[in-house]
Protein backbone atom coordinates (compact mmCIF):
# COMPACT_ATOMS: atom_id res chain seq x y z
CA UNK A 1 0.00 0.00 0.00
CA UNK A 2 2.73 1.87 0.70
CA UNK A 3 3.83 1.60 -2.96
CA UNK A 4 0.77 3.22 -3.89
CA UNK A 5 1.56 6.69 -2.54
CA UNK A 6 4.78 6.42 -4.08
CA UNK A 7 2.81 5.87 -7.46
CA UNK A 8 0.06 8.99 -6.13
CA UNK A 9 3.49 10.88 -5.84
CA UNK A 10 4.70 10.59 -9.62
CA UNK A 11 1.51 11.32 -11.17
CA UNK A 12 1.09 14.30 -9.25
CA UNK A 13 4.03 15.27 -10.11
CA UNK A 14 3.40 14.76 -13.45
CA UNK A 15 0.68 16.79 -13.75
CA UNK A 16 2.05 19.31 -11.27
CA UNK A 17 4.42 19.53 -14.33
CA UNK A 18 1.98 19.78 -17.07
CA UNK A 19 0.49 22.42 -14.92
CA UNK A 20 3.49 24.72 -14.48
CA UNK A 21 4.55 24.61 -18.62
CA UNK A 22 1.00 25.31 -19.45
CA UNK A 23 1.76 28.46 -16.79
CA UNK A 24 -0.90 27.90 -14.77
CA UNK A 25 1.16 28.58 -11.58
CA UNK A 26 -1.61 28.06 -8.25
CA UNK A 27 -2.74 24.59 -9.87
CA UNK A 28 0.96 23.56 -10.15
CA UNK A 29 2.00 24.93 -6.57
CA UNK A 30 -1.04 22.98 -5.49
CA UNK A 31 0.16 19.71 -6.99
CA UNK A 32 3.77 19.69 -6.32
CA UNK A 33 2.69 19.75 -2.59
CA UNK A 34 0.45 17.01 -3.20
CA UNK A 35 3.34 15.29 -4.98
CA UNK A 36 5.73 16.24 -1.87
CA UNK A 37 3.28 14.86 0.71
CA UNK A 38 2.37 11.55 -1.16
CA UNK A 39 6.09 10.37 -1.18
CA UNK A 40 6.60 11.40 2.18
CA UNK A 41 3.61 9.43 3.01
CA UNK A 42 4.98 6.36 1.02
CA UNK A 43 7.89 6.12 2.95
CA UNK A 44 6.45 6.02 6.41
CA UNK A 45 5.67 2.41 6.08
CA UNK A 46 2.19 2.50 7.92
CA UNK A 47 0.07 -0.33 8.07
CA UNK A 48 -2.44 -0.86 5.41
CA UNK A 49 -5.63 0.11 7.38
CA UNK A 50 -3.52 3.31 8.38
CA UNK A 51 -3.02 4.13 4.82
CA UNK A 52 -6.60 3.33 3.64
CA UNK A 53 -7.87 5.84 6.01
CA UNK A 54 -5.29 8.64 5.36
CA UNK A 55 -6.21 8.00 1.56
CA UNK A 56 -10.01 8.34 2.05
CA UNK A 57 -9.88 11.64 4.31
CA UNK A 58 -7.64 13.06 1.28
CA UNK A 59 -10.59 11.65 -0.82
CA UNK A 60 -13.08 13.50 1.24
CA UNK A 61 -11.02 16.99 1.65
CA UNK A 62 -10.16 17.12 -2.09
CA UNK A 63 -14.01 16.85 -2.90
CA UNK A 64 -15.36 18.89 -0.28
CA UNK A 65 -12.88 21.53 -1.58
CA UNK A 66 -13.45 21.03 -5.16
CA UNK A 67 -17.79 21.02 -4.61
CA UNK A 68 -16.81 24.23 -2.82
CA UNK A 69 -14.98 25.62 -5.61
CA UNK A 70 -17.41 25.20 -8.03
CA UNK A 71 -20.20 26.18 -6.56
CA UNK A 72 -19.42 29.49 -4.80
CA UNK A 73 -16.09 30.18 -6.53
CA UNK A 74 -16.46 29.97 -9.60
CA UNK A 75 -20.21 31.46 -9.47
CA UNK A 76 -23.27 30.72 -11.26
CA UNK A 77 -22.62 29.92 -15.65
CA UNK A 78 -26.18 31.18 -16.21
Amino acid sequence: MARMFRVLGFWTLIIGLMAFAGDMMEMALLFFIQTAVFVLLGYLNFSERTYVLMFWGYMVVTFVGFSYWTIFVMGNPF
